[in-house]
């Protein structure tokens, strides 16, 4: 696997150096246009329906479509913008495992631990093992910000991006409102059909039949002859800061509960402290008759 972030998960003053990689991969064979009367590949050309003309990718800028008007945003206004280059991935929160919505789950990356001992890493995974919460995380990948959420898998940290609360649809369905009734015995009978079809989950004992088809069907087609010569049909195609060492983990652990504490209490005082009465406004000074 290729390594495609470097960084380090923070926590308090407790510094995790890891590497971070695609978790999944697409499984689909890779198929292009070609013209059926020869094989040639078909390639679609940026055109500018003001003018007509193709255009080069380094000269398209972005736009906004705000009803009747377009806002147009060029490289200069887009670079502008602040975008974060941190390479920290920091802990907001720890929440518990269950209150993580699996709807809000996104693309999932792997964590390897970049730093010549190991143990702070493990201790991390350990933690939530043990206390079964999931870490909130915001971190920075492709200049934006992304939510996610930090579990365990097996020995191995999962990083897993969140959608972010409003990219997430209601399920504003007027036929859920309905009053519907259910039998006992209707009850009974489609719990008897679940328990038929039970068994444990096997993700490997699933394949995906399509593509094994189409895989079988490229491979007769080439046995036969049944091909062209690519550079007939298609032609030419187009074109690390190393991570810090946690210098003593047990007393970067002692050091990050005591300055919790210490924020946690001085909020509570601030609370429990009675508000103090308004300043008596100062009677001005007479002056003195000339």
């Amino acid at each position: 696997m290729r390594t495609i972030w470097k960084g380090a998960l923070t926590f308090g003053l407790v510094n995790v150096p890891v590497k971070v990689y695609s978790a999944t991969e697409d499984h689909d064979v890779p198929l292009h246009q070609v013209h059926d009367k020869d094989g040639g590949r078909i390639r679609y050309q940026r055109t500018c329906e003001v003018c007509g003309e193709t255009v080069a990718y380094a000269d398209i800028d972005r736009a906004y479509v705000d009803g009747g008007q377009t806002v147009v945003l060029t490289k200069d206004d887009l670079a502008a913008l602040p975008s974060e280059k941190s390479r920290e991935i920091d802990v907001v929160e720890f929440v518990p495992s269950d209150q993580v919505d699996l709807l809000t789950l996104d693309k999932p990356y792997y964590l390897e631990p970049d730093s010549k001992s190991p143990k702070a890493y493990v201790l991390l995974r350990k933690t939530l093992e043990q206390t079964d919460r999931t870490a909130i995380v915001r971190f920075t990948l492709r200049q934006k910000t992304r939510l996610a959420a930090l579990r365990v898998r097996g020995k191995v940290l999962v990083l897993q991006t969140l959608l972010w609360a409003d990219e997430v649809r209601a399920a504003d369905f007027p036929s859920l409102d309905e009053d519907v009734r259910i039998s006992k015995k209707e009850l009974e009978l489609s719990s008897s059909l679940v328990d038929s079809y039970s068994a444990d989950f096997d993700p490997e004992s699933f394949v995906d039949e399509y593509q094994k088809e189409l895989r079988t069907l490229i491979d007769a087609k080439i046995d036969a002859g049944d091909t062209f010569d690519v550079a007939d049909t298609f032609g030419e195609e187009e074109g690390d800061g190393k991570s810090g060492e946690v210098i003593d983990l047990m007393e970067a652990l002692r050091a990050s509960v005591a300055k919790s504490k210490a924020a946690r209490s001085g909020e509570s005082e601030e609370k429990s402290a009675p508000k103090k009465s308004a300043a008596k406004k100062s009677t001005p000074a007479k002056k003195k008759a000339g």
